[in-house]
């Protein structure tokens, strides 16, 4: 049985994109944690946000992945804030090896500027957000097995480095 290969990191840093190339490199399928809460849903994430706010969301989110980590051979996508929850990264290793994308702040924003998809940045100042949220975040992002930066590299190339990596880390 191989493992799943699961990209966390923050919004903007490449998991979707980068998943669905590892996915065709590998012959995998491709499970995107968001998609499936907003298909399990029927509404779009920044419409649970609206309707029910975050902490409902993160529950959403956890029981997502309790269900999506009985995959095999996949490659899960998880949303930014899902190491957030310990019980959540406890699950995602249990069947996976924890593969982190990062980038800088700049770079974040470039990618999700036109985005209306990202309920956490629609404020006033979005790069202070965004480095607020990394500082935040970054000691979950580090309990990775695997730190990938996503900077100024093709989805191919980061999906490439990513399998040199865990080949690497067997």
């Amino acid at each position: 049985m191989m493992k799943n290969i699961v990209l966390t990191g923050f919004m903007g840093t490449g998991k979707t994109e980068v998943g669905r190339e590892l996915a065709r490199l590998m012959g995998r399928v491709l499970i995107d944690v968001d998609s499936e809460i907003e298909k399990a849903q029927e509404m779009s994430i920044n419409q649970i946000f609206d309707r029910f706010g975050e902490e409902k969301f993160r529950e959403l989110e956890t029981d997502m992945i309790r269900k999506v980590t009985r995959a095999e051979n996949a490659i899960i996508s998880t949303g930014g804030g899902a190491v957030l929850r310990r019980e959540n990264v406890d699950a995602l290793r249990k069947g996976g090896i924890l593969v982190c994308l990062t980038a800088s702040p700049e770079t974040i924003l470039s990618r999700v500027r036109d985005s209306d998809e990202r309920p956490l940045l629609r404020v006033a100042n979005p790069i202070e957000r965004i480095k607020e949220l990394l500082r935040t975040r970054m000691p979950y992002y580090e309990k990775a097995d695997i730190i990938v930066d996503t900077d100024r590299k093709t989805p191919r190339q980061i999906a490439e480095e990513i399998l040199e990596k865990v080949e690497g880390a067997r």
